[in-house]
């Protein structure tokens, strides 16, 4: 639930972080931590009487409601549009107003939920359960931030802008990867082991049901902090200088952990810089770095269909390290030069069998961990002793929990 917090709170200081894919099992408040950011969203500006959203500032010239000239705008709090999982595409994207066009005769655009999150919060509980013909028109309002509508002799477009948030049970399945890619940060959620943690949330659920007002005036005073440190952070935000050795190390985890294409590095660079923000800092640190690689990544490293979620935390700091970075590491640089399966077991040969003479580096690992099976592999009839009960010709199977990594040459 720290996690969640946190990229919750990154994307309220900055919104171009991308969003959030809440995935964890059922019954443990996903909703309703993501409901309550609204509250904590700093308020929006916009042309009074735009369906639309526009910023005052910087109006869009596009828009179905302007053109808007020079003027004070209004304030209201940021919105959050919840987006239902049977809901049509008319729904979305617009419609006709078939209200106007019976009365009055003329077409008329209907705004949908798209236009209504413009500048604001798009909710999408059980994400993965969404209709595919809605998955297209969010994908395409996602990458362009732009709606276009073509029915019924109306043509139309306006922008939409949104901070997607969405939640899932990866029981019930799991996304389509075009839609797992525009979400720029990942958390997986787990409820609380603590028998403590696990009595404090009951605690407050009754008192909540009991007096909801009571409940709220009691953490009015801390919500209250959270939204002017969002205000700070943001402020702040311009002037947060992403470094060239923090930028090497972005590009360098995203390299190494063989992610498609460029958006985790932009994802990465966004959520540092927002870190360093909400710290208070000016100067991207490596732990910045390494907190957004923890929630950039996960759903966007190449994995083999049995692999666990999440990152392999030492690879991840040796990256850093390497690159200018302070990980978690001893001071030795140098490669492991059998990896993390150095054994006999882990890939360091495929199945060779023992050299006489001086032993090379791939040999080297096998004295070390003498107790392990299947040492000696490549002559027959070596004695069950040697193989723990197998054929001394057989390799001995695989450890469980530890990714095959090639060696660099």
């Amino acid at each position: 639930m720290d996690d969640l917090r946190l990229a919750l709170l990154l994307n309220a200081v900055s919104p171009a972080v991308g969003g959030v894919l809440v995935r964890g099992e059922k019954g443990t408040a996903k909703s309703t931590a993501v409901r309550a950011l609204a509250a904590l969203m700093p308020p929006v500006e916009t042309v009074p009487g735009c369906r639309f959203s526009c910023d005052p500032r910087r109006p869009d010239p596009a828009c179905p409601d302007g053109p808007h000239g020079p003027g004070p705008g209004e304030s209201r709090p940021a919105r959050m549009v919840e987006l239902p999982v049977g809901a049509s595409e008319d729904r979305l994207v617009g419609s006709l107003d078939i209200e106007r066009a019976l009365s009055e005769g003329v077409k008329a655009f209907e705004p949908g939920l798209l236009a209504q999150a413009h500048r604001g919060v798009l909710y999408v509980d059980e994400v993965n359960l969404l209709q595919d013909f809605l998955i297209d028109s969010l994908l395409d309002a996602a990458a362009m931030g732009v709606v276009h509508i073509e029915r019924e002799g109306v043509s139309v477009r306006h922008s939409s802008r949104f901070l997607l948030v969405g939640t899932m049970n990866p029981e019930e399945g799991e996304l389509r990867p075009q839609l797992l890619d525009r979400f720029g940060l990942t958390v997986e959620v787990a409820a609380s082991r603590e028998t403590g943690e696990r009595m404090e949330v009951v605690r407050r659920r009754l008192a909540y049901e009991e007096d909801p007002a009571a409940f709220a005036a009691r953490w009015a005073g801390e919500e209250s902090g959270l939204r002017e440190r969002i205000a700070a952070a943001r402020a702040l935000l311009p002037r947060v200088r992403l470094g060239d050795t923090a930028l090497r190390q972005i590009a360098a985890t995203c390299a190494a952990f063989e992610v498609d294409g460029m958006r985790a590095d932009i994802v990465m660079a966004r959520t540092a810089t927002a870190l360093a923000a909400w710290a208070g800092r000016t100067d991207v640190a490596a732990e910045d770095v390494r907190r957004a690689a923890l929630l950039a990544l996960p759903h966007r490293r190449r994995r083999n269909p049995f692999d666990a979620p999440g990152l392999d935390e030492e690879k991840l700091d040796e990256t850093l390290r390497r690159n200018g970075g302070a990980g978690d590491g001893g001071p030795d640089d140098e490669p492991d030069p059998d990896g993390p399966d150095g054994g006999p077991g882990g890939g360091d040969g495929g199945g060779q069998p023992p050299q006489e003479g001086p032993r090379g580096p791939a040999d080297a690992s096998e004295s070390s961990e003498p107790s392990l099976p299947g040492q000696s592999r490549g002559e027959e009839g070596t004695g069950p002793e040697q193989g723990g009960g197998q054929g001394g010709g057989e390799q001995a199977p695989a450890r469980a929990g530890e990714p095959f990594r090639a060696r660099a040459l």
